[in-house]
This record gives structure tokens, sequence and C-alpha cells, in this order.
């Protein structure tokens, strides 16, 4: 049955890209339809940073913002410059819901949760009027070249005709949210590349079984470093998270790329360093002073001075030394041990977790094929494509998201 109403935009896609399009075209003026799979509008928005939504990242030079994306920031200077992390903020703020900008210049809602982001998104649609079908599903989705306009059929058999289409179905992490890889499969039909998909910001599993122990530990300024054959292939510092997997956290996620690429050829392992700051000589000078200070308090009460108490039984565990030691006892050679366990802690990479666990997926359409002035398909005319669909890459920090909002603005800003 078709629906008699032609409208003049129709998004696919309820997350956070669809929404801000739909919002956008709605407030100029535009008949909107936004048709999403789910029952709910944002399912993959409401689970994003721990369920606290890590909305952007506030750096609001345009070309600083760009660089974040490797190999991505020649084609998003235009789209930061019409829509950029300054905007967004205005955006959010302007709306009522205030922000904190907490490390690493990461931003979050006030409220610390992401139904604050969502409720703003809902009610920008409402204001410009934006029609909402939810829990409707596409299952074909063509271009009539003589008519010059976009046939697409739902689930329920409605036949719905647009002059503008606006495509944000998201990659392939996590499929329970709906993200399954749908669009790729209508663009590819249409003459559109598309790059490998594959899972990006992922943690890892660890096989060490201490890592394991440490379920629900969270250090911070860290080094991890990351060997294949001997080699070094990659460091970072930051924060760590250990898991009932193995590891998490940004400084994790960011490299799991990378680490994914690895092990394609062979066995991967992780250097943990505790104290990045000290080398060697300066952490066992310190350690040293603290053991002759309380020379008769027991070793593993002095080293929870040190590291989380957590990790105490761990490195005692490592170094095969007894923590009831009264300090003045600690021989020089198990000092040596301590050190070196805490600048060197190796762990064995199993593997990186699967969809279900990836905080967004690389691959997608190629850039190249997209007008990034407009996110207009170079190949069908009217046709806008944003969010996770593209095959740009994004590190963890709000900076996924923040592809979201501008591609998803400057859609909504061009449909016609």
């Amino acid at each position: 049955m078709q629906d008699k109403k032609q409208w003049d935009v129709i998004v696919i896609g309820g997350g956070p890209a669809g929404m801000m399009a739909a919002g956008r075209a709605g407030e100029r003026g535009r008949s909107v339809l936004l048709l999403e799979k789910n029952k709910v509008l944002g399912k993959k928005l409401l689970i994003s940073g721990g369920g606290r939504c890590n909305l952007t990242n506030n750096k609001q030079s345009i070309r600083t913002m760009a660089l974040q994306y490797t190999g991505s920031d020649q084609f998003l200077m235009s789209p930061f410059s019409q829509f950029g992390v300054r905007e967004t903020l205005d955006f959010f703020n302007s709306r009522g819901m205030k922000t904190n900008i907490e490390a690493e210049g990461r931003v979050f809602p006030e409220s610390n949760m992401s139904q604050s982001v969502l409720d703003v998104l809902v009610d920008y649609m409402n204001s410009g009027n934006v029609s909402i079908k939810k829990n409707t599903g596409v299952t074909e989705f063509s271009f009539d070249k003589k008519n010059k306009n976009f046939v697409i059929k739902t689930e329920d058999d409605k036949k719905l005709i647009t002059h503008s289409c606006i495509l944000a179905t998201g990659g392939t992490s996590h499929p329970e949210t709906g993200s399954t890889g749908d669009g790729f499969v209508w663009l590819e039909r249409h003459g559109h590349t598309i790059v490998k998909n594959d899972f990006a910001l992922v943690p890892i599993t660890i096989k060490n079984d201490w890592v394991k122990r440490l379920a629900g530990v969270t250090i911070s300024d860290v080094k991890l470093t990351v060997f294949q054959d001997g080699k070094r292939q990659d460091s970072k510092k930051g924060k760590l998270l250990f898991t009932h997997f193995g590891i998490s956290g940004p400084t994790v996620l960011n490299m799991s790329r990378d680490i994914g690429e690895l092990l394609r050829y062979g066995k991967v392992t992780i250097v943990l360093d505790m104290f990045p700051a000290l080398d060697h000589g300066m952490l066992k000078a310190n350690i040293q002073s603290a053991l002759i200070k309380e020379s008769n308090r027991k070793l593993k009460n002095t080293l929870s001075d040190f590291i989380p108490t957590a990790f105490v039984p761990i490195i005692l565990g490592l170094t095969h030394i007894d923590g009831d030691t009264p300090n003045h006892s600690v021989r020089h050679e198990e000092r040596i041990k301590l050190v070196a366990c805490v600048k060197e802690m190796v762990m064995d990479v199993g593997g990186l977790l699967g969809a279900s666990k990836a905080i967004i997926s690389s691959g997608g359409i190629s850039p190249k094929d997209i007008n990034f002035k407009t996110m207009e398909s170079r190949f069908v005319p009217n046709l806008y494509l944003v969010g996770d669909i593209l095959d740009i890459n994004r590190p963890s920090g709000g900076y996924s998201l923040q592809l979201c909002w501008t591609t998803g603005f400057i859609a909504g800003n061009s449909a016609s």
C-alpha cells in the first residue's frame, strides 16, 4: 500500500546522526519522516559512555579536531567549519542541557545520563514537526531515476515516496541496537564502494589469570606498550580498566584496531608500566626510601602506598616475594624484582571482543564517494550519508558522536 503523502525528506535510522538530521530538516520547514527499526529511539546512544554519553571532545579548533580522525582529516575540515565542537556545545547548552568537561577533553551531560542527550534530540525533532515511525524496518530501498525520487518499502508493506533520503543506518557494532549493516547492502547496489567493515574500538582479552583477578580495578597515568616478535609496535599513556575478560578503558580502545591487525600475523603482548614518569633507578630509590623510613612495617603494607591494594598480592605472587617480610629484611635482589615487575608487567593478548562489545565499527562507505560540504552521495542525487555508515577512523573520547552531530546537521541542512 502506497502512502499518499510524498515526503520532502525521509531519514532511515533513529540514532544520533539520524535524529540530528531529521531535526535540522524539520527546523527548515521540510516535511520529514524518520524511520526507526527499534521500538525506541537512540538505543545505542543510551548505552554510550557507560550510559553517561560522551557526546563530544572539547577541541574547538577545527583543524585540531579534524586531525584526530587519522587519515580522514582532509574530508572533515569543511564539515567541522559548518558544525563543529563549538556549535555542538551551543546546540545542547542552549536547549537547557548543561555539560561538564572531564579528563582528556571528554564532554558529558551534567546529569551524567545519556537520556538527557536523547531528550534534547527528541524535543528538537518535535519542534520541527518531524513524523516518527518506530518499530518500522525497511525491506527495500531504491531510486527511481525517471521520477527522481526514492521508493522505500517497510515491513508493514507500506511504500513511501520521498524527494530526498538521509541514510543513518550505522555500521555493525552493537547489532542488538539495530546496527546490522543494512545500508551497506543498499548502497553497494547503487555504485558505492564499501570498505570492509570491522570492529574498531573494542576491549581486549588477556590470557594471564592475574589480569582477570583485578576485574573492576582502574588505574590512571599508566603506559601500555605493544610488542610483536620482540619489536615495539605502539605505545600509549592513559587510563586502564581491568575486566573479567582482560582490559578496557579509553587507552585500550584506541589501541585495539592496530592490535587486531597485528594479531593476524602472530602473538601480541602488551607491557604495562605503572610508573611511566619514573625510570627504574628513580623508582628503586623511592621504594628503598619507604622501606628505610618504616623498617619494621610489613612489605605488603608499604607497597599499598605505591600501588592499588588489589595489585599487591598480584605483584608479590609474580615476584615470589613474601609480603609479610619486614621492610628491613627485603633483600636487594627482591627490590630489583619489585621495580622490574611494576615497570614491565607482561600481558599476553588473547584477542578482541566482537561486535556486541564494539564502541564503533571500522569500514563503511568510502569518503571519496561523498561530497562532505553537503554529505550528498556522488552517485545518487539527493541521497545523504551520515554517522557511523562512513569509513572514518574515530578514536574513543567523544569523536564518534561528534561525527554524528556534524554530518547529521549538514545533511539535514542540505536535504531539499
